[in-house]
C-alpha cells in the first residue's frame, strides 16, 4: 500500500439547540448583535449527563457504520480535544469501551481546534508507516463545559459536538501530506485556562492572523498534494466563525469549491468542526466520491494543520 485515504464519516450533535434569542436571555446581546459579527444562529449543547466521550463514541459509531466495519476492525484509536474533564483514562480509551475495540492504540490528541487535522495526519503517518491497519480519528469538544455564560464575547460562539472518520490503507494516497506548524509566542491568545477552566480569547489578534497569514499556507497545503486551488471540489476550515471562514476561504482561491459554513447551525465547536462539518457536507450529498478537499484547521496555541483529502 502507498498511502491511506478516509474510508467513511460520521457526526454527532446533542438534541437541545439553544438559538441567539435564548442567549439575549442570558446576556445583553440580540441575534441581529450576533448574526452580524460571527454569522452564527443556533448551536448545540450537550447535557450534564453527555460527556465528551460519549459526542465521541455516537460518531465513531456512524463512521464505522458508514464504512461497513466492526470495532475489532480498528486497531488505532485517535481523540482530539481540548475539553477532557479526567486525565486518564484518556477520551480514546473511553471511546475505545463504548464501542468495544478490543486492544486499540488509544491517544488522545490536544491541539484545540486545529486537533482534527493533526490527528488525521497522525493517523494518515501511521498506517502508510505499517503501524497501523484502520484508525478512527475523532473530533470531539463539549465547548459549553469551558464557557463563562455571562460572558457575551464567547459564550456566542461556542458549542459541543463531534466528528469521526475511519482511515486505512490504499493503493493509492487519499490524504495529502499534511502541512502543519504553530506561532507558539502567541498562543495566549486563544485560552481554556484556569480553575475551573474557562474559554477566552483576543478575537481582533485570531482575526488578523487567521485571514492575512493563513491563505499562502493553505494554498501550500494545496501544491503539497500536487493541487491548484480552483482544482478544490470542497473547503471545510475550521468552523470559528463565518467573518472569518468568508475572507479566508475566498484568499485561498479555491473559486470552485463548496465552502463549508456549518458554523452557522453548530456554532465553534473546536476539534469536531472540521469533521463535523465535512461529513455533513458528504450526508447532504454536496460534494462526491473522490473530490478533493482541503481540510484546515487553526486556532488555540496559534496551531494550524491542513491536508487535501479524497471524500469517501
Amino acid at each position: 500500500m502507498n498511502g491511506s485515504r478516509i474510508a467513511a464519516v460520521g457526526h454527532y450533535q446533542p438534541a437541545k439547540v439553544l438559538t441567539n434569542e435564548d442567549l439575549a436571555g442570558l446576556v445583553d446581546t440580540s441575534d441581529e448583535w450576533i448574526t452580524s459579527r460571527v454569522g452564527i444562529r443556533t448551536r448545540h449543547i450537550a447535557g450534564p449527563d453527555e460527556p465528551v466521550d460519549e459526542l465521541a463514541a455516537h460518531a465513531a459509531a456512524k463512521a464505522l457504520a458508514a464504512a461497513g466495519l466492526a470495532p475489532g476492525d480498528i486497531d488505532l484509536v485517535l481523540v482530539a480535544t481540548s475539553t477532557a474533564v479526567d486525565r486518564s483514562p484518556n477520551m480514546a480509551a473511553r471511546v475505545a469501551a463504548r464501542l468495544g475495540i478490543p486492544s486499540p492504540a488509544a491517544m488522545d490528541v490536544n491541539v484545540v481546534c486545529a486537533g482534527f487535522t493533526h490527528a488525521l495526519a497522525t493517523a494518515d503517518h501511521a498506517v502508510r508507516a505499517g503501524a497501523s491497519t484502520r484508525a478512527l480519528v475523532i473530533g470531539a469538544d463539549k465547548m459549553s463545559d469551558v464557557t463563562d455564560w455571562s460572558d457575551r464575547t464567547t459564550c456566542v460562539l461556542v458549542g459541543d459536538g463531534a466528528g469521526a472518520a475511519v482511515v486505512e490503507a490504499a493503493d493509492e494516497p487519499g490524504i495529502g501530506p499534511v502541512l502543519w506548524g504553530s506561532v507558539p509566542e502567541m498562543g495566549h491568545a486563544v485560552r481554556i485556562e484556569g480553575t475551573p477552566a474557562r474559554f477566552a480569547q483576543e478575537g481582533q489578534s485570531v482575526y488578523r492572523w487567521a485571514t492575512t497569514q493563513l491563505p499562502p499556507i493553505a494554498r501550500k497545503a494545496c501544491e503539497r498534494a500536487g493541487l491548484a486551488p480552483e482544482d478544490l471540489a470542497g473547503v471545510v476550515l475550521h468552523q470559528a466563525n463565518l467573518r472569518i471562514i468568508e475572507p479566508l476561504a475566498e484568499k485561498i482561491g479555491a473559486v470552485n469549491a463548496v465552502v463549508a459554513r456549518d458554523v452557522a447551525e453548530s456554532g465553534n465547536t473546536s476539534a469536531a468542526s472540521i469533521p463535523l462539518a465535512f461529513s455533513k457536507l458528504v450526508e447532504q450529498g454536496a460534494l462526491s466520491t473522490g473530490d478533493p478537499v482541503l481540510l484546515f484547521g487553526f486556532g488555540g496555541n496559534l496551531s494550524y494543520a491542513g491536508q487535501v483529502v479524497r471524500c469517501p
